[in-house]
Parts: structure tokens; sequence; C-alpha cells
């Protein structure tokens, strides 16, 4: 089945490889009619050119699939082929520019942290003839020329780890259009006809294939949330569409992400081997016992007084079986860094969040009183 449009998606990362453009190849395999994909590379990166050219190849690109599932490994390799062509906004622009203001029915971004940060000197011009330094910049731009071709409603589905992600990026392209000075009228039009949804992804993509294609756990999920006029790309079992984000994002960071951080500190404080992987230190019987006391008494004791009890059940089980992929080379030394940050954002904020006695996460949080 064909249909009009495509999906321009900002971002070549091996996370979205594995994510929505898995997830679009396998509804459309399932017999949906989705619009096929132009991946644009925002970087510049002249080591990604192989990589651009590879999403032009018809046989698509390599997803493998492996890990635990109910307890059983599994494995499986997926040819995708959602994506059609890669451009580049340092070579293609003007043809870009015409893609979206035209043709494009959905925004998908996944540009990094970094990519949402807007400096003083992001100086792209007002009518678009070159491209801005940052992605709020750029995205400013493109929808400046959407607007004077028609003003087509659209929908931009950033998947940037940062809270509240649609939100926070249409707060920095509205400031970028009024600080440009851009008409009344398309200010108006952005508010109205521009749906930047809240989002939440989650899903680890362990390595990259060359020169395109990656390799990632079994769980995956795009939680993605209501909002007037909102019609997703696809359906798919890991998308979900529901009523508020938060809940989804505290059990990532308060279950995933500060299971990370308690096994980090463990390794730090222990001066443990520089290379373990998560998996290696979970077979450690002590280390795996601490953690297990830690969910089972103060991270669940959160959750059940916040009355998420149910959820956060189910999720620390999924998390110990992502923990324990066999196949995963999930560096703790990645997750160390910045650590001191992660123990606020992540025990810190979970104390100020749950309410509970929580004297051994209390203990680690302590130890970091200036992050």
């Amino acid at each position: 089945m064909t249909v009009d449009g495509i999906i321009l998606q900002f971002g070549t990362s091996r996370f979205l490889q594995a994510h929505a453009d898995l997830f679009l190849h396998e509804a459309a395999e399932a017999g949906q009619a989705v619009l096929p994909v132009t991946i644009v590379q925002t970087s510049g990166s002249a080591e990604r050119v192989g990589r651009l050219a590879a999403f032009s190849d018809p046989d698509g690109f390599p997803v493998i699939i492996r890990g635990l599932e109910d307890g059983q490994k599994v494995e499986r390799r997926v040819a995708v082929k959602s994506v059609k062509r890669g451009l580049s906004t340092a070579t293609h622009w003007p043809e870009i520019v015409d893609l979206f203001a035209r043709q494009s029915r959905f925004i998908i971004s996944n540009t990094g942290d970094a990519g949402y940060e807007v400096s003083s000197d992001d100086s792209g011009s007002l009518d678009g003839s070159e491209p801005a330094a940052s992605f709020p910049g750029k995205l400013a731009q493109l929808l400046h020329a959407r607007f004077q071709a028609g003003g087509e409603p659209i929908t931009v589905l950033p998947c940037e780890l940062i809270n509240g992600n649609g939100p926070v990026l249409k707060a920095r392209v509205m400031r970028i259009a009024e600080r440009r000075g851009d008409e009344p009228a398309f200010l108006a039009w952005l508010d109205a006809h521009v749906i930047f949804a809240n989002t939440l992804v989650d899903r680890i993509v362990s390595e990259p294939l060359e020169p395109a294609g990656a390799v990632a756990e079994p769980y995956a999920l795009w939680a993605i949330e209501r909002a007037p006029g909102l019609v997703l790309p696809c359906r798919h079992p890991s998308i979900q569409l529901v009523d508020d984000i938060e809940p989804f994002e505290r059990l990532k960071l308060h279950i995933l992400n500060l299971g990370h951080t308690v096994l980090a500190e463990i390794w730090l404080a222990e001066n443990r081997r520089k290379d373990e992987f998560v998996r290696e230190i979970m077979s450690d019987p002590a280390v795996r016992a601490r953690l297990l006391d830690i969910y089972d008494i103060e991270v669940m004791g959160g959750f059940a007084a916040q009355g998420m009890g149910e959820q956060a059940r189910a999720y620390v089980a999924t998390t110990l079986e992502r923990f324990d992929n066999p196949f995963l080379d999930h560096r703790i030394a990645d997750i160390a860094s910045n650590h001191a940050l992660k123990v606020a954002r992540r025990l810190g904020a979970f104390l100020k969040w749950s309410k509970t006695p929580s004297p051994k996460l209390q203990a680690i949080v302590d130890k970091y009183p200036h992050a």
C-alpha cells in the first residue's frame, strides 16, 4: 500500500535504527500503511558519510536483537527497510528545506542532549538559506519554511533523553522565533498547528554495525503522551499512547537508571576491574544481594507509597533480566561518568519524590553533597 508524504528523521544514531526505524519496518511488514523515512545527519561528521549512503540500500540495514525474554535466550536478525535515503544538512540543506516544507508529515529526532543547546551566536538566517547551528535553530527555520509554503499541520516526535522533551523543544523553537522577530502569524501557527509530542524512549542499543545497523536488547518502549490532534506514525507493540508520561519516566529513572548508578557506586568504592560489564558485576552474589535489597525494600517501598507498587515490581523483574543480558557489553565505567550528578538526579530525586525512609540510598546521596 502506498501513502503520500514522508517521515523526516533528524539523527543517524544506532538507537533510532534499532528503535523507531525498526518499529516502522515491522508495522509495514504487518500490512500497515507506513510512510517512508528520510534520515538527516545534523552533525556534518565526515565519519558518517558511509552510513548515509547505506541508508539508500533497498535491501535495508541489519538490526540484531539479542538477550533474554522470560528467562530464555533469544536472537533474531531483521533487515530494516523503512529508511529509503540519507541526507546531510551540510550538503543537502535546500533539499531538506523543501522536503520539510512540502512532504513531511512526521518529524523524529534523536540529536543527543547537547543537540538542544542554543548558543547566542546561533545565527542561521530567517529565510533558512543557511542552516542554524543548533537543532532547535534548524527546526525553527524549517517550520518557518513550512508555514510559508502553506502551513500544513505536522507532528514532532522527539526521542532525546530529556524530561518533557516535547515541551522543552517547543519552548526553545518558540523563543528562537520570537528572538529573530518572526511575524505573529507564524508564532500563532507554531502554537496551534505543530504538535511537539512528549515522549519517553527505553531500549539499550549496545553496538553499531557498519556501515549501518545495530545490536539491541529485546526490551523496547516508546511511550507517547496523548495530545489533541496527535496521530501516531504506526501501531506497534512497543509503542504506547499514554495519558501521562511521568509514571514511565519514574520507572525508568528510579529503577533502571537508579540501579545502574548503585552498581557504579559499588564499582567505584570497591575499585573493581576497569573493564567490568553490568552482567559481570551482577554475577557477583554479594553485589547482586546488595542491589536486590535496595530494590526490594527501599525502591519498592517508595513506589508503593506513590501507588505504583505493581508497576514497579514488574519493571524491577524486567530490569534484572536486562542487567543479566549475556550479549550486552555495557561497561560500568561508562555508567560511572558524571557519577555525582547521576546520584543526585536518580537517587536524590527518588528520595524527594518517594518521601519514604531509604537509609542505604540516603547514605550514597550524602557522599555527594555538592552534586
